[in-house]
């Protein structure tokens, strides 16, 4: 078997901040580059001169560029909090854990549609058994929708050998067996590397600290509060998760900012039931500027999303990973102090 190739992308961006320009000035299609840094040219089509302008200009080794074994890379997802607090591991499988009515189904489809257009994946919905839910708000976003196990085989075999692939799917083909054993074929017949979301139909592991996903790469919990709120995707910054943080298999500087950012909205989140009853003037002057920062994290961190735009009348936004944490460090450090929260909500980038 081939082993999956990736460009290390947060590398390239962190050594070549105008990467564009940078790009131009030796030759190299800026277009080209942008597809080939958001996986919509995979890199093993690249050619060997753009690999080693790539590299010139990031002053780096081939083999710093270009990453080996990329399952336990991160798969970008331009969504805000999820690629900061909880990425995505490619070739992996990620659990959402959501009460119904929370979004769970929208994220998902916004999943969907973004790896499909802006990353160029097959996308696949794998539909649960006839006598559980079908979801609904999916049905329209996956490029490929199957029921059965040999469909689903079939259609990542032929897909798989010039696309990655990502494939949603209701828990229960877990319980069954059945996607251990689609993963353990996968595995025999060389395709590129696939990546599962799975999501509860009934929504019963809401509460639950061992929901019965199996094992998973990368959790998604979502939260009532923040649903109540109207504060979408409502991923709870506090119990999701990613082994790539976990491990450390993230850049430094990613990681930091992933700490920074929880412990910030942890502090927040103990001081708002007395910031309710009391108001923010009850706290200490350096915990109300804590307890601010916090709201405008928080707000930032909402999305609007491309699948709703219908409804929230609202454009849909794609962040890279490198805006991403950009602006959240500007939260963070203080830049952002003079902003209202309210103003953060369902943007894109900050505002320069």
């Amino acid at each position: 078997m081939n082993e999956p190739l990736q460009l290390n992308v947060p590398l390239l961006r962190r050594r070549v901040p105008n990467l564009s320009a940078a790009a131009r000035s030796v030759g190299l299609r800026p277009a080209t580059v942008s597809d080939l840094c958001t996986g919509k040219i995979p890199i093993g089509r690249a050619e060997v001169r753009t690999l080693v302008g790539l590299a010139t200009l990031a002053s780096c080794s081939l083999d710093d560029l270009v990453l080996r074994g990329g399952l336990t890379s991160m798969l970008e997802t331009g969504i805000k909090p999820v690629d900061l607090l909880a990425p995505l591991v490619r070739g992996g499988v990620a659990g959402l854990i959501a009460r119904p009515g929370v979004g769970q189904l929208v994220l998902l489809a916004e999943l969907c549609s973004t790896l499909r257009l802006q990353r160029g994946f097959a996308t696949v919905l794998w539909l649960p058994d006839e006598d559980t839910p079908p979801p609904h708000e999916l049905l329209d976003e996956p490029g490929a929708t199957v029921r059965e196990l040999e469909e689903v085989y079939a259609l990542i075999a032929r897909q798989g050998s010039e696309q990655d692939v990502f494939v949603v799917a209701e828990r229960r083909r877990v319980m069954s067996g059945e996607l251990l054993q689609l993963r353990s074929r996968l595995d025999e017949s060389g395709t590129r590397p696939v990546t599962f979301a799975l999501y509860d139909a009934y929504g019963e592991p809401g509460d639950s600290e061992a929901a019965p996903f199996g094992p998973l790469e990368t959790i998604w919990q979502l939260d009532l509060d923040l649903a109540a709120r109207t504060l979408y995707p409502a991923i709870d910054p506090l119990a999701s998760t990613s082994t790539l943080l976990e491990a450390a298999q993230v850049e430094a500087a990613h990681l930091n900012l992933a700490q920074r950012a929880r412990r910030l909205l942890r502090r927040y989140r103990e001081w708002r039931a007395v910031v309710a009853m009391h108001g923010l003037d009850h706290l200490p002057a350096d915990e109300q500027t804590t307890y601010r920062r916090g709201e405008r994290l928080e707000a930032f961190l909402t999305q609007p999303f491309f699948v709703a735009e219908l409804f929230t009348k609202r454009a849909g936004a794609w962040l890279p990973l490198h805006d991403t944490l950009s602006d959240v460090r500007r939260i963070l450090d203080g830049d952002a102090d003079d902003i209202d929260p309210e103003r953060l909500r369902y943007v894109g980038r900050l505002a320069s």
